[in-house]
């Protein structure tokens, strides 16, 4: 398995360049011309579109086994592949044009969209992205020339390390994609020039949610947004996290129902996003499954380091509530044949993030992780919480945070997705170290610019308006942004988490990356769940964590009074200085703390270190920073050979079932107490 994989990514081609490893199937996207679809046709046009993905999906993989003949027959493909695909597609937009007309004003023009082109998978449709676009781009689309034919991939041009030297096959363990090509050097890229901030503006608060690193393994290849009732919908395995209760058949009540893996139970929403996986041939549960192996995402599924969720506010206004049950798509899963008018993929490197990238995958120098991020839509039309193609009942701002004529600030969602992924060997096609990519409609051949996010928001109604009140009045508050206190929990100086949850990782993470030189709050309320070894490896704790045995360390944590950071977190080395004057994480004390706290960011468990790792570089100026640590779900696993340290049991439910269990030990010093007393009293008495 692992020959092949290797072969496909790097060796020469010779059979021309039609063959399955070079060319991919562009189809024009129904889905969105389709801007006005009456209610009572929307379930059927919904299955019919995603009837069109699947032929497509099939289409491409008939591409793909019939290599052979393709090289032997020009025509093949088009005779057996193309015309087939067209006959099909042009029967089922037939069937959508009726389903409207049933209940509406027929659509003109669907008939024109049934063709299928053939084309090289190294011509991406339409241009990339070069300027701001206003909020949508976010400084991404910043290329400066360094992409297919400027300084991309250490200068290699378009083709990488092997572009002009005859690859002619997509790469990638399913043999299509990735390529050489689809990566670039971090210190290669220009920093971005930055839109307006929200944190400057009349709503300047955060609100972050805490809900895991989908560490319970949840995946599907749905997606109940796009294709409500089609299993493997997405075609694509995606990550979920939040809302445990989201497939293809879930319903509003489903959803609202659903059991949640946000820290705030009133958190019910549902955050997903494609997988990443590493191309070092292991075979997953979906190998041999639809969605998996079968449309070539194949590889190691990697699970997120850290995933940080933060809403913000807008520069020009205050904001309002999101409607419950709104639903938001960001950036294209089809950006590669469709052109980046929809594009909103983010790539970077912890350190670097101040350098984004949109249509390739960042190679990131020793000691920085892979960064994938997302700025939702923030404005919002004021009635509809979906819209037919899923994209016109919100919008991006402009540069300037204003939202367009009819629509509304709503909180703007800002997910950082981060990966401890080494940079992939180019020179032997990730032969040393493997080749990474998302998880992509196969016809899409991995590309990074259709990286894409979705998000339903499924928060409880006071949750929302709190989250509203907080950014309006400038607050830092939310179970996840370190501040403490706003999630009915003891004010902990320690940051923990908002309920006294102290991250047992590391306590001297409190409050996170951002530089926190005066944690000395008492952690009282603190229920350290116990991991981590809080011995001077506590990240940028300069202060002194004065536990002294008030915080009821639970197992590993072991805090003995000073948290012995370095103060200040150094930069990974070769990288540019941090920007000066971004806020530190500190450990806020309380629900009003001003916008000074960064989010928290959710972990998952590491065997590497017990020492806290390097806090990234907060990015550009104005954006949402790094987080601290959370607590972690489970003890990291052991090498073989190792001993696994036990941890103490938890103490379990609030402050009456922790007093319920301290009343025994209150008695027995009552007795003691009583005893030494009577013992006075008898050494008095005269025998």
């Amino acid at each position: 398995m692992a020959a092949n994989v290797y072969a496909s990514a790097t060796e020469d081609d010779a059979g021309g360049p039609w063959t399955s490893g070079s060319v991919t199937i562009d189809c024009p996207d129904v889905g969105t011309r389709l801007t006005d679809v009456p209610e009572e046709a929307g379930a059927e046009v919904d299955r019919e579109l995603a009837l069109l993905d699947q032929q497509i999906a099939a289409a491409y993989r008939q591409l793909q086994d019939s290599a052979q003949a393709v090289r032997q027959d020009v025509g093949f493909a088009d005779n057996a592949v193309m015309k087939p695909l067209k006959e099909k597609r042009g029967a089922t937009i037939e069937r959508i044009a009726v389903a409207i007309d049933r209940v509406g004003d027929r659509p003109q023009g669907l008939e024109e969209l049934a063709a299928c082109t053939l084309r090289t998978a190294d011509d991406q449709a339409g241009e990339a992205n070069t300027g701001n676009g206003g909020e949508q781009d976010q400084g991404a689309g910043q290329d400066d020339g360094q992409g297919d034919n400027g300084q991309g991939d250490n200068g290699q041009g378009d083709g990488g390390q092997q572009g002009d030297n005859g690859q002619q096959g997509n790469g990638g363990q399913a043999g299509n994609g990735p390529v050489a090509a689809d990566f670039t050097d971090i210190t290669t890229v220009q920093p971005a020039q930055q839109a307006a901030d929200p944190g400057a503006g009349p709503s300047s608060g955060t609100f972050a949610s805490s809900c895991g690193v989908n560490e319970n393994g949840l995946f599907n290849s749905d997606n109940v947004i796009v294709a409500p009732g089609v299993s493997n919908g997405a075609h694509h395995f995606h990550d979920y996290v939040g809302n445990q209760a989201n497939d293809a058949f879930a319903s509003d009540e489903d959803l609202a129902n659903g059991d949640t893996s946000c820290v705030d139970q009133g958190d019910k929403s549902s955050y997903y996003w494609p997988v990443l996986r590493l191309q070092n041939g292991t075979q997953e549960q979906d190998a041999n499954s639809p969605g998996g192996g079968i449309e070539g995402n194949a590889g190691e599924i990697v699970t997120p380091k850290e995933v940080t969720l933060t809403f913000v506010g807008n520069p020009q206004s205050k904001v309002t509530a999101m409607p419950r049950l709104l639903r938001i798509i960001t950036g294209d899963a089809k950006a590669f044949v469709n052109g980046t008018a929809n594009a909103n993929a983010s790539w970077s490197c912890t350190g670097f993030e101040d350098r984004q990238l949109k249509d390739k995958y960042p190679l990131c120098p020793d000691g920085s992780d892979v960064v994938r991020s997302f700025r939702f839509q923030s404005c919002w039309d004021g009635t509809n919480i979906d819209s037919a193609n899923h994209r016109t009942h919100v919008a991006f701002a402009a540069a300037d945070g204003s939202c367009p004529a009819g629509f509304q600030a709503i909180p703007q969602l800002v997910q950082r997705i981060v990966y401890d992924v080494d940079a992939p060997s180019l020179e032997d096609g990730g032969r040393t170290t493997p080749l990474f990519a998302v998880d992509s409609f196969p016809e899409q051949l991995h590309k990074p610019v259709t990286d894409h996010g979705d998000f339903i928001n499924v928060f409880d109604e006071n949750l929302m308006n709190e989250m509203v009140d907080c950014i309006n009045e400038g607050r830092t508050c939310g179970a996840g942004s370190g501040a403490g206190g706003d999630n009915g929990g003891d004010d902990n100086a320690g940051g923990d988490n908002g309920g006294g949850a102290d991250d047992g990782a590391n306590d001297g993470a409190d409050g996170g990356a951002g530089g926190d030189g005066a944690d000395q709050g008492q952690d009282q309320g603190g229920q350290d769940g116990g991991q981590g070894q809080d011995q001077g490896q506590g990240g940028q704790d300069g202060g002194q964590d004065q536990n002294q045995g008030q915080d009821q360390d639970q197992g590993q944590d072991q805090d003995q009074g000073q948290d012995q950071g370095d103060g200040q977190q150094q930069p990974p080395a070769d990288n540019p200085q941090a920007p000066q004057g971004e806020p530190n994480a500190g450990d806020a004390g309380s629900a009003d703390t001003p916008v000074s706290a960064e989010p928290r960011a959710d972990t998952k468990p590491s065997t590497k270190s017990t020492q806290a790792a390097p806090a990234p570089d907060t990015g550009a100026e104005g954006d949402v920073g790094t987080a601290a640590t959370a607590p972690q779900q489970s003890p990291p696993p052991a090498d073989a050979g190792d001993t696994v340290p036990v941890p103490a049991p938890q103490a379990q439910g609030g402050l009456a079932d922790t007093g319920a269990s301290l009343w025994p030990a209150a008695a027995g010093g009552l007795l003691l107490i009583g005893g030494f007393v009577l013992l006075r009293r008898a050494s008095r008495r005269p025998y």
